[in-house]
């Protein structure tokens, strides 16, 4: 479910391994250099790149394309996971490696590759975080010339920007495709089926580059050959059946990415997400005529925001600041777009009275 509030859907981008053989068959149709000790996540600072001018044109532009994944590709590995492959990026030099948490499922071990080739290496889990689906996974052996990938400031990315996708879609190591940032602050959910991890997550960056299953944990990069986010989901069309919406995938915000990634690499775990929390456990109601109606408190958090602010089990939650409250789900959506400490008023019933209270937001 998308942020937009047009209720399509998304799936994950994880790869069944011996289905990715099959649709390589169909369709006939990731590493490593650099000895500097960068900090974590800001990964090795590329050379600097021409830029497309009045002069140079369209071959200024394809010089850019290919100085970017020159630079970027050997920083962006394959995983494999049990029977599943996704991708990797490079994270510091220590060989530690971001990904996303379907990615790693329920594994401890793995195989990794360059997109660049080279021999393939193991490693071992790290930690997982499904709650915004990323994972850290380590090299049991680092090699010399491992190349961590660069990050840039989320708030550096704007709509329109030109945008390369790297990873390796149906198997197929190695692969880039190009788009743009089609919007940033969408808010999606992903389903917990078929190994999802059903998070919602915030402020993702929408792209309208070509990202397949098997790109999942990859990098989109922009054109100063930075990272700026993680391909994650992709959007599908039930009006298709439900296949692929052409153009419209999701990526985990670069900044998202280094905040997880460095607290799981300092501290074996995440000790601060970031992400607001109304303290409650809750589930989704239906009124007389079987349409969501809101969500249930079961149950409120001891001392946490709800309980702060006088909610009670049996109240059921209606209103998010603005944003109509129908299901559990939509509870979660609207929460991605806040952060701990901020104060929302929340609309409830409680037996047939309406009410409306001023909470401040706590931390999952």
């Amino acid at each position: 479910m998308d942020s937009s509030r047009n209720r399509g859907r998304v799936h994950r981008l994880l790869l069944p391994l011996t289905a990715g053989i099959c649709a390589v068959a169909l369709v006939g149709g990731c590493s490593g250099a650099g000895s500097s000790s960068p900090a974590p996540g800001s990964g090795s600072t590329p050379s600097a790149l021409p830029a497309a001018s009045p002069s140079n044109g369209g071959s200024g532009l394809q010089t850019n394309y290919e100085q970017v994944i020159k630079n970027v590709l050997p920083s962006v590995v394959q995983i494999v996971s049990g029977n599943d492959l996704g991708s990797g990026i490079v994270y510091d030099d220590k060989g530690d490696i971001v990904t996303n948490a379907h990615v790693v499922g329920n594994a401890k071990q793995f195989k990794v590759t360059s997109a660049t080739g080279g021999t393939q290496l193991s490693a071992k889990l790290v930690s997982s975080y499904p709650a915004q689906d990323l994972a850290v996974i380590k090299l049991d052996t680092v090699p010399s010339q491992l190349k961590p990938a660069s990050f840039a400031p989320s708030s550096k990315v704007d709509m329109g920007q030109i945008v390369l996708a790297m990873g390796s879609p149906l198997g197929l190591s190695s692969s880039v495709t190009q788009g743009i940032v089609s919007a940033t602050g969408r808010t999606v959910s992903e389903s917990s089926a078929n190994g999802g991890t059903g998070a919602t997550i915030g402020n993702m960056v929408q792209t309208s580059a070509a990202i397949n299953p098997g790109n999942s944990g990859g990098a989109l990069v922009n054109l100063d050959g930075k990272v700026i986010g993680i391909p994650t989901l992709a959007a599908t069309d039930p009006q298709l059946g439900n296949g692929a919406a052409p153009g419209i995938g999701f990526a985990i915000p670069a900044s998202m990415v280094t905040n997880i990634a460095d607290q799981i690499i300092k501290d074996g775990k995440v000790t601060n997400s970031g992400r607001a929390a109304l303290g409650i456990t809750g589930r989704s109601v239906v009124n007389a005529g079987f349409q969501p109606a809101g969500v249930a408190v079961v149950a409120v958090t001891k001392n946490g925001a709800a309980a702060k602010a006088g909610l009670r089990t049996g109240d059921v939650i209606t209103q998010l600041g603005t944003t109509p409250i129908a299901s559990l789900p939509a509870l979660s959506e609207a929460l991605a777009s806040y952060k701990p400490g901020q104060q929302v008023k929340v609309g409830y019933q409680r037996d047939s009275a309406k009410k409306t209270v001023e909470v401040t937001l706590g931390a999952m």
